[in-house]
């Protein structure tokens, strides 16, 4: 049985004109990227945007609206982005036909290991699971792994990582996160942690603190916030961001900035060429075994 309080699935949504307003808003800042965007950048994008108060109560109400906006069908459910499910779809295919249909269009976007040859290993590293897609669009390009385990990360997972990472002669974290005790914190602990069971392994990884950064507080005039009176923890500030605070397309140029600037581009635009190649001989070949599929 329904909730008399709250609303499910689909619900009817008829907000008095300033709420609707407030909905057009919202739906200007998610309308300015091709892909879907956290709550929370949403909130940051109306703090530079429209003047929109960024006390956590304003973030609240900004949740509650954009609810129930997309339950009422007011904001497109693919605009917001929050990647807190989590599903394994076992893979099938529906007849014989369709299994070699997959395998042609599977030769025509072959990919290589497009760090091959490269003379350190990049990885990035962030702190809100929300942010992965976004930047896995710029870092896949690269054949940059994205990673995130959200808040402090469990000795499963940082030994599970630096025995990935140990496999490579060097390698290079790029992390993204808050710039508040909470994210500096966490960042500390995994580098120290990694390259701790690093070494052990023979292996030599570096971090990278890519953003939020006080230099990019000042120079993106990026919003603040006090440092939380209950956090006791040590920080050299008294003032805290989130790097969602930082404008989606900036960030997206900072992470690909920090991954060409590593990189011998060189090196890399000759992996992109094999790829071409083996596409082309793939499915020329696999033409000749089923051409109704090409």
């Amino acid at each position: 049985m329904r909730s008399a309080h709250r609303p499910r699935g689909f619900a009817p949504y008829k907000p008095q004109a300033k709420t609707l307003a407030f909905i057009d808003q919202i739906k200007g800042v998610t309308a300015m990227y091709s892909f879907a965007i956290t709550v929370r950048q949403v909130l940051y994008r109306l703090i530079a945007t429209a003047g929109y108060g960024r006390m956590e109560k304003h973030y609240n109400n900004l949740c509650e609206v954009i609810g129930r906006a997309r339950r009422g069908g007011l904001i497109p459910m693919d605009a917001i982005r929050d990647d807190g499910f989590t599903q394994k779809v076992p893979s099938f295919y529906d007849d014989t036909d369709d299994f070699y249909e997959t395998v042609h269009q599977a030769a025509k976007k072959i990919r290589f290991d497009r760090q091959r040859g490269q003379r350190t290993r990049l990885a990035v590293w962030c702190e809100a699971a929300g942010m992965v897609p976004q930047l896995e669009m710029v870092a896949g390009d690269y054949g940059v792994p994205v990673l995130s385990s959200g808040g402090f990360d469990s000795i499963t997972s940082k030994h599970a990582m630096a025995e990935d990472f140990a496999r490579y002669d060097s390698v290079e974290v790029l992390h993204l996160g808050d710039y508040d005790p909470s994210g500096v914190h966490m960042f500390t602990s995994l580098a120290e942690d990694i390259r701790a069971f690093a070494d052990d392994l023979g292996g030599d990884v570096a971090f990278t603190r890519l953003a939020v950064t006080p230099q990019q507080i000042e120079e993106l005039r990026l919003p603040t916030a006090p440092v939380k009176k209950t956090d006791r923890r040590s920080f050299d500030s008294n003032l805290t961001v989130q790097c969602e605070a930082i404008e989606p397309d900036t960030l997206s140029d900072i992470l690909r900035s920090a991954i060409k600037t590593r990189m011998n581009l060189g090196i890399y635009q000759d992996v992109l060429d094999a790829e071409g190649e083996a596409r082309e001989r793939a499915t020329a070949e696999l033409s000749e075994i089923g051409g109704r599929y090409a």
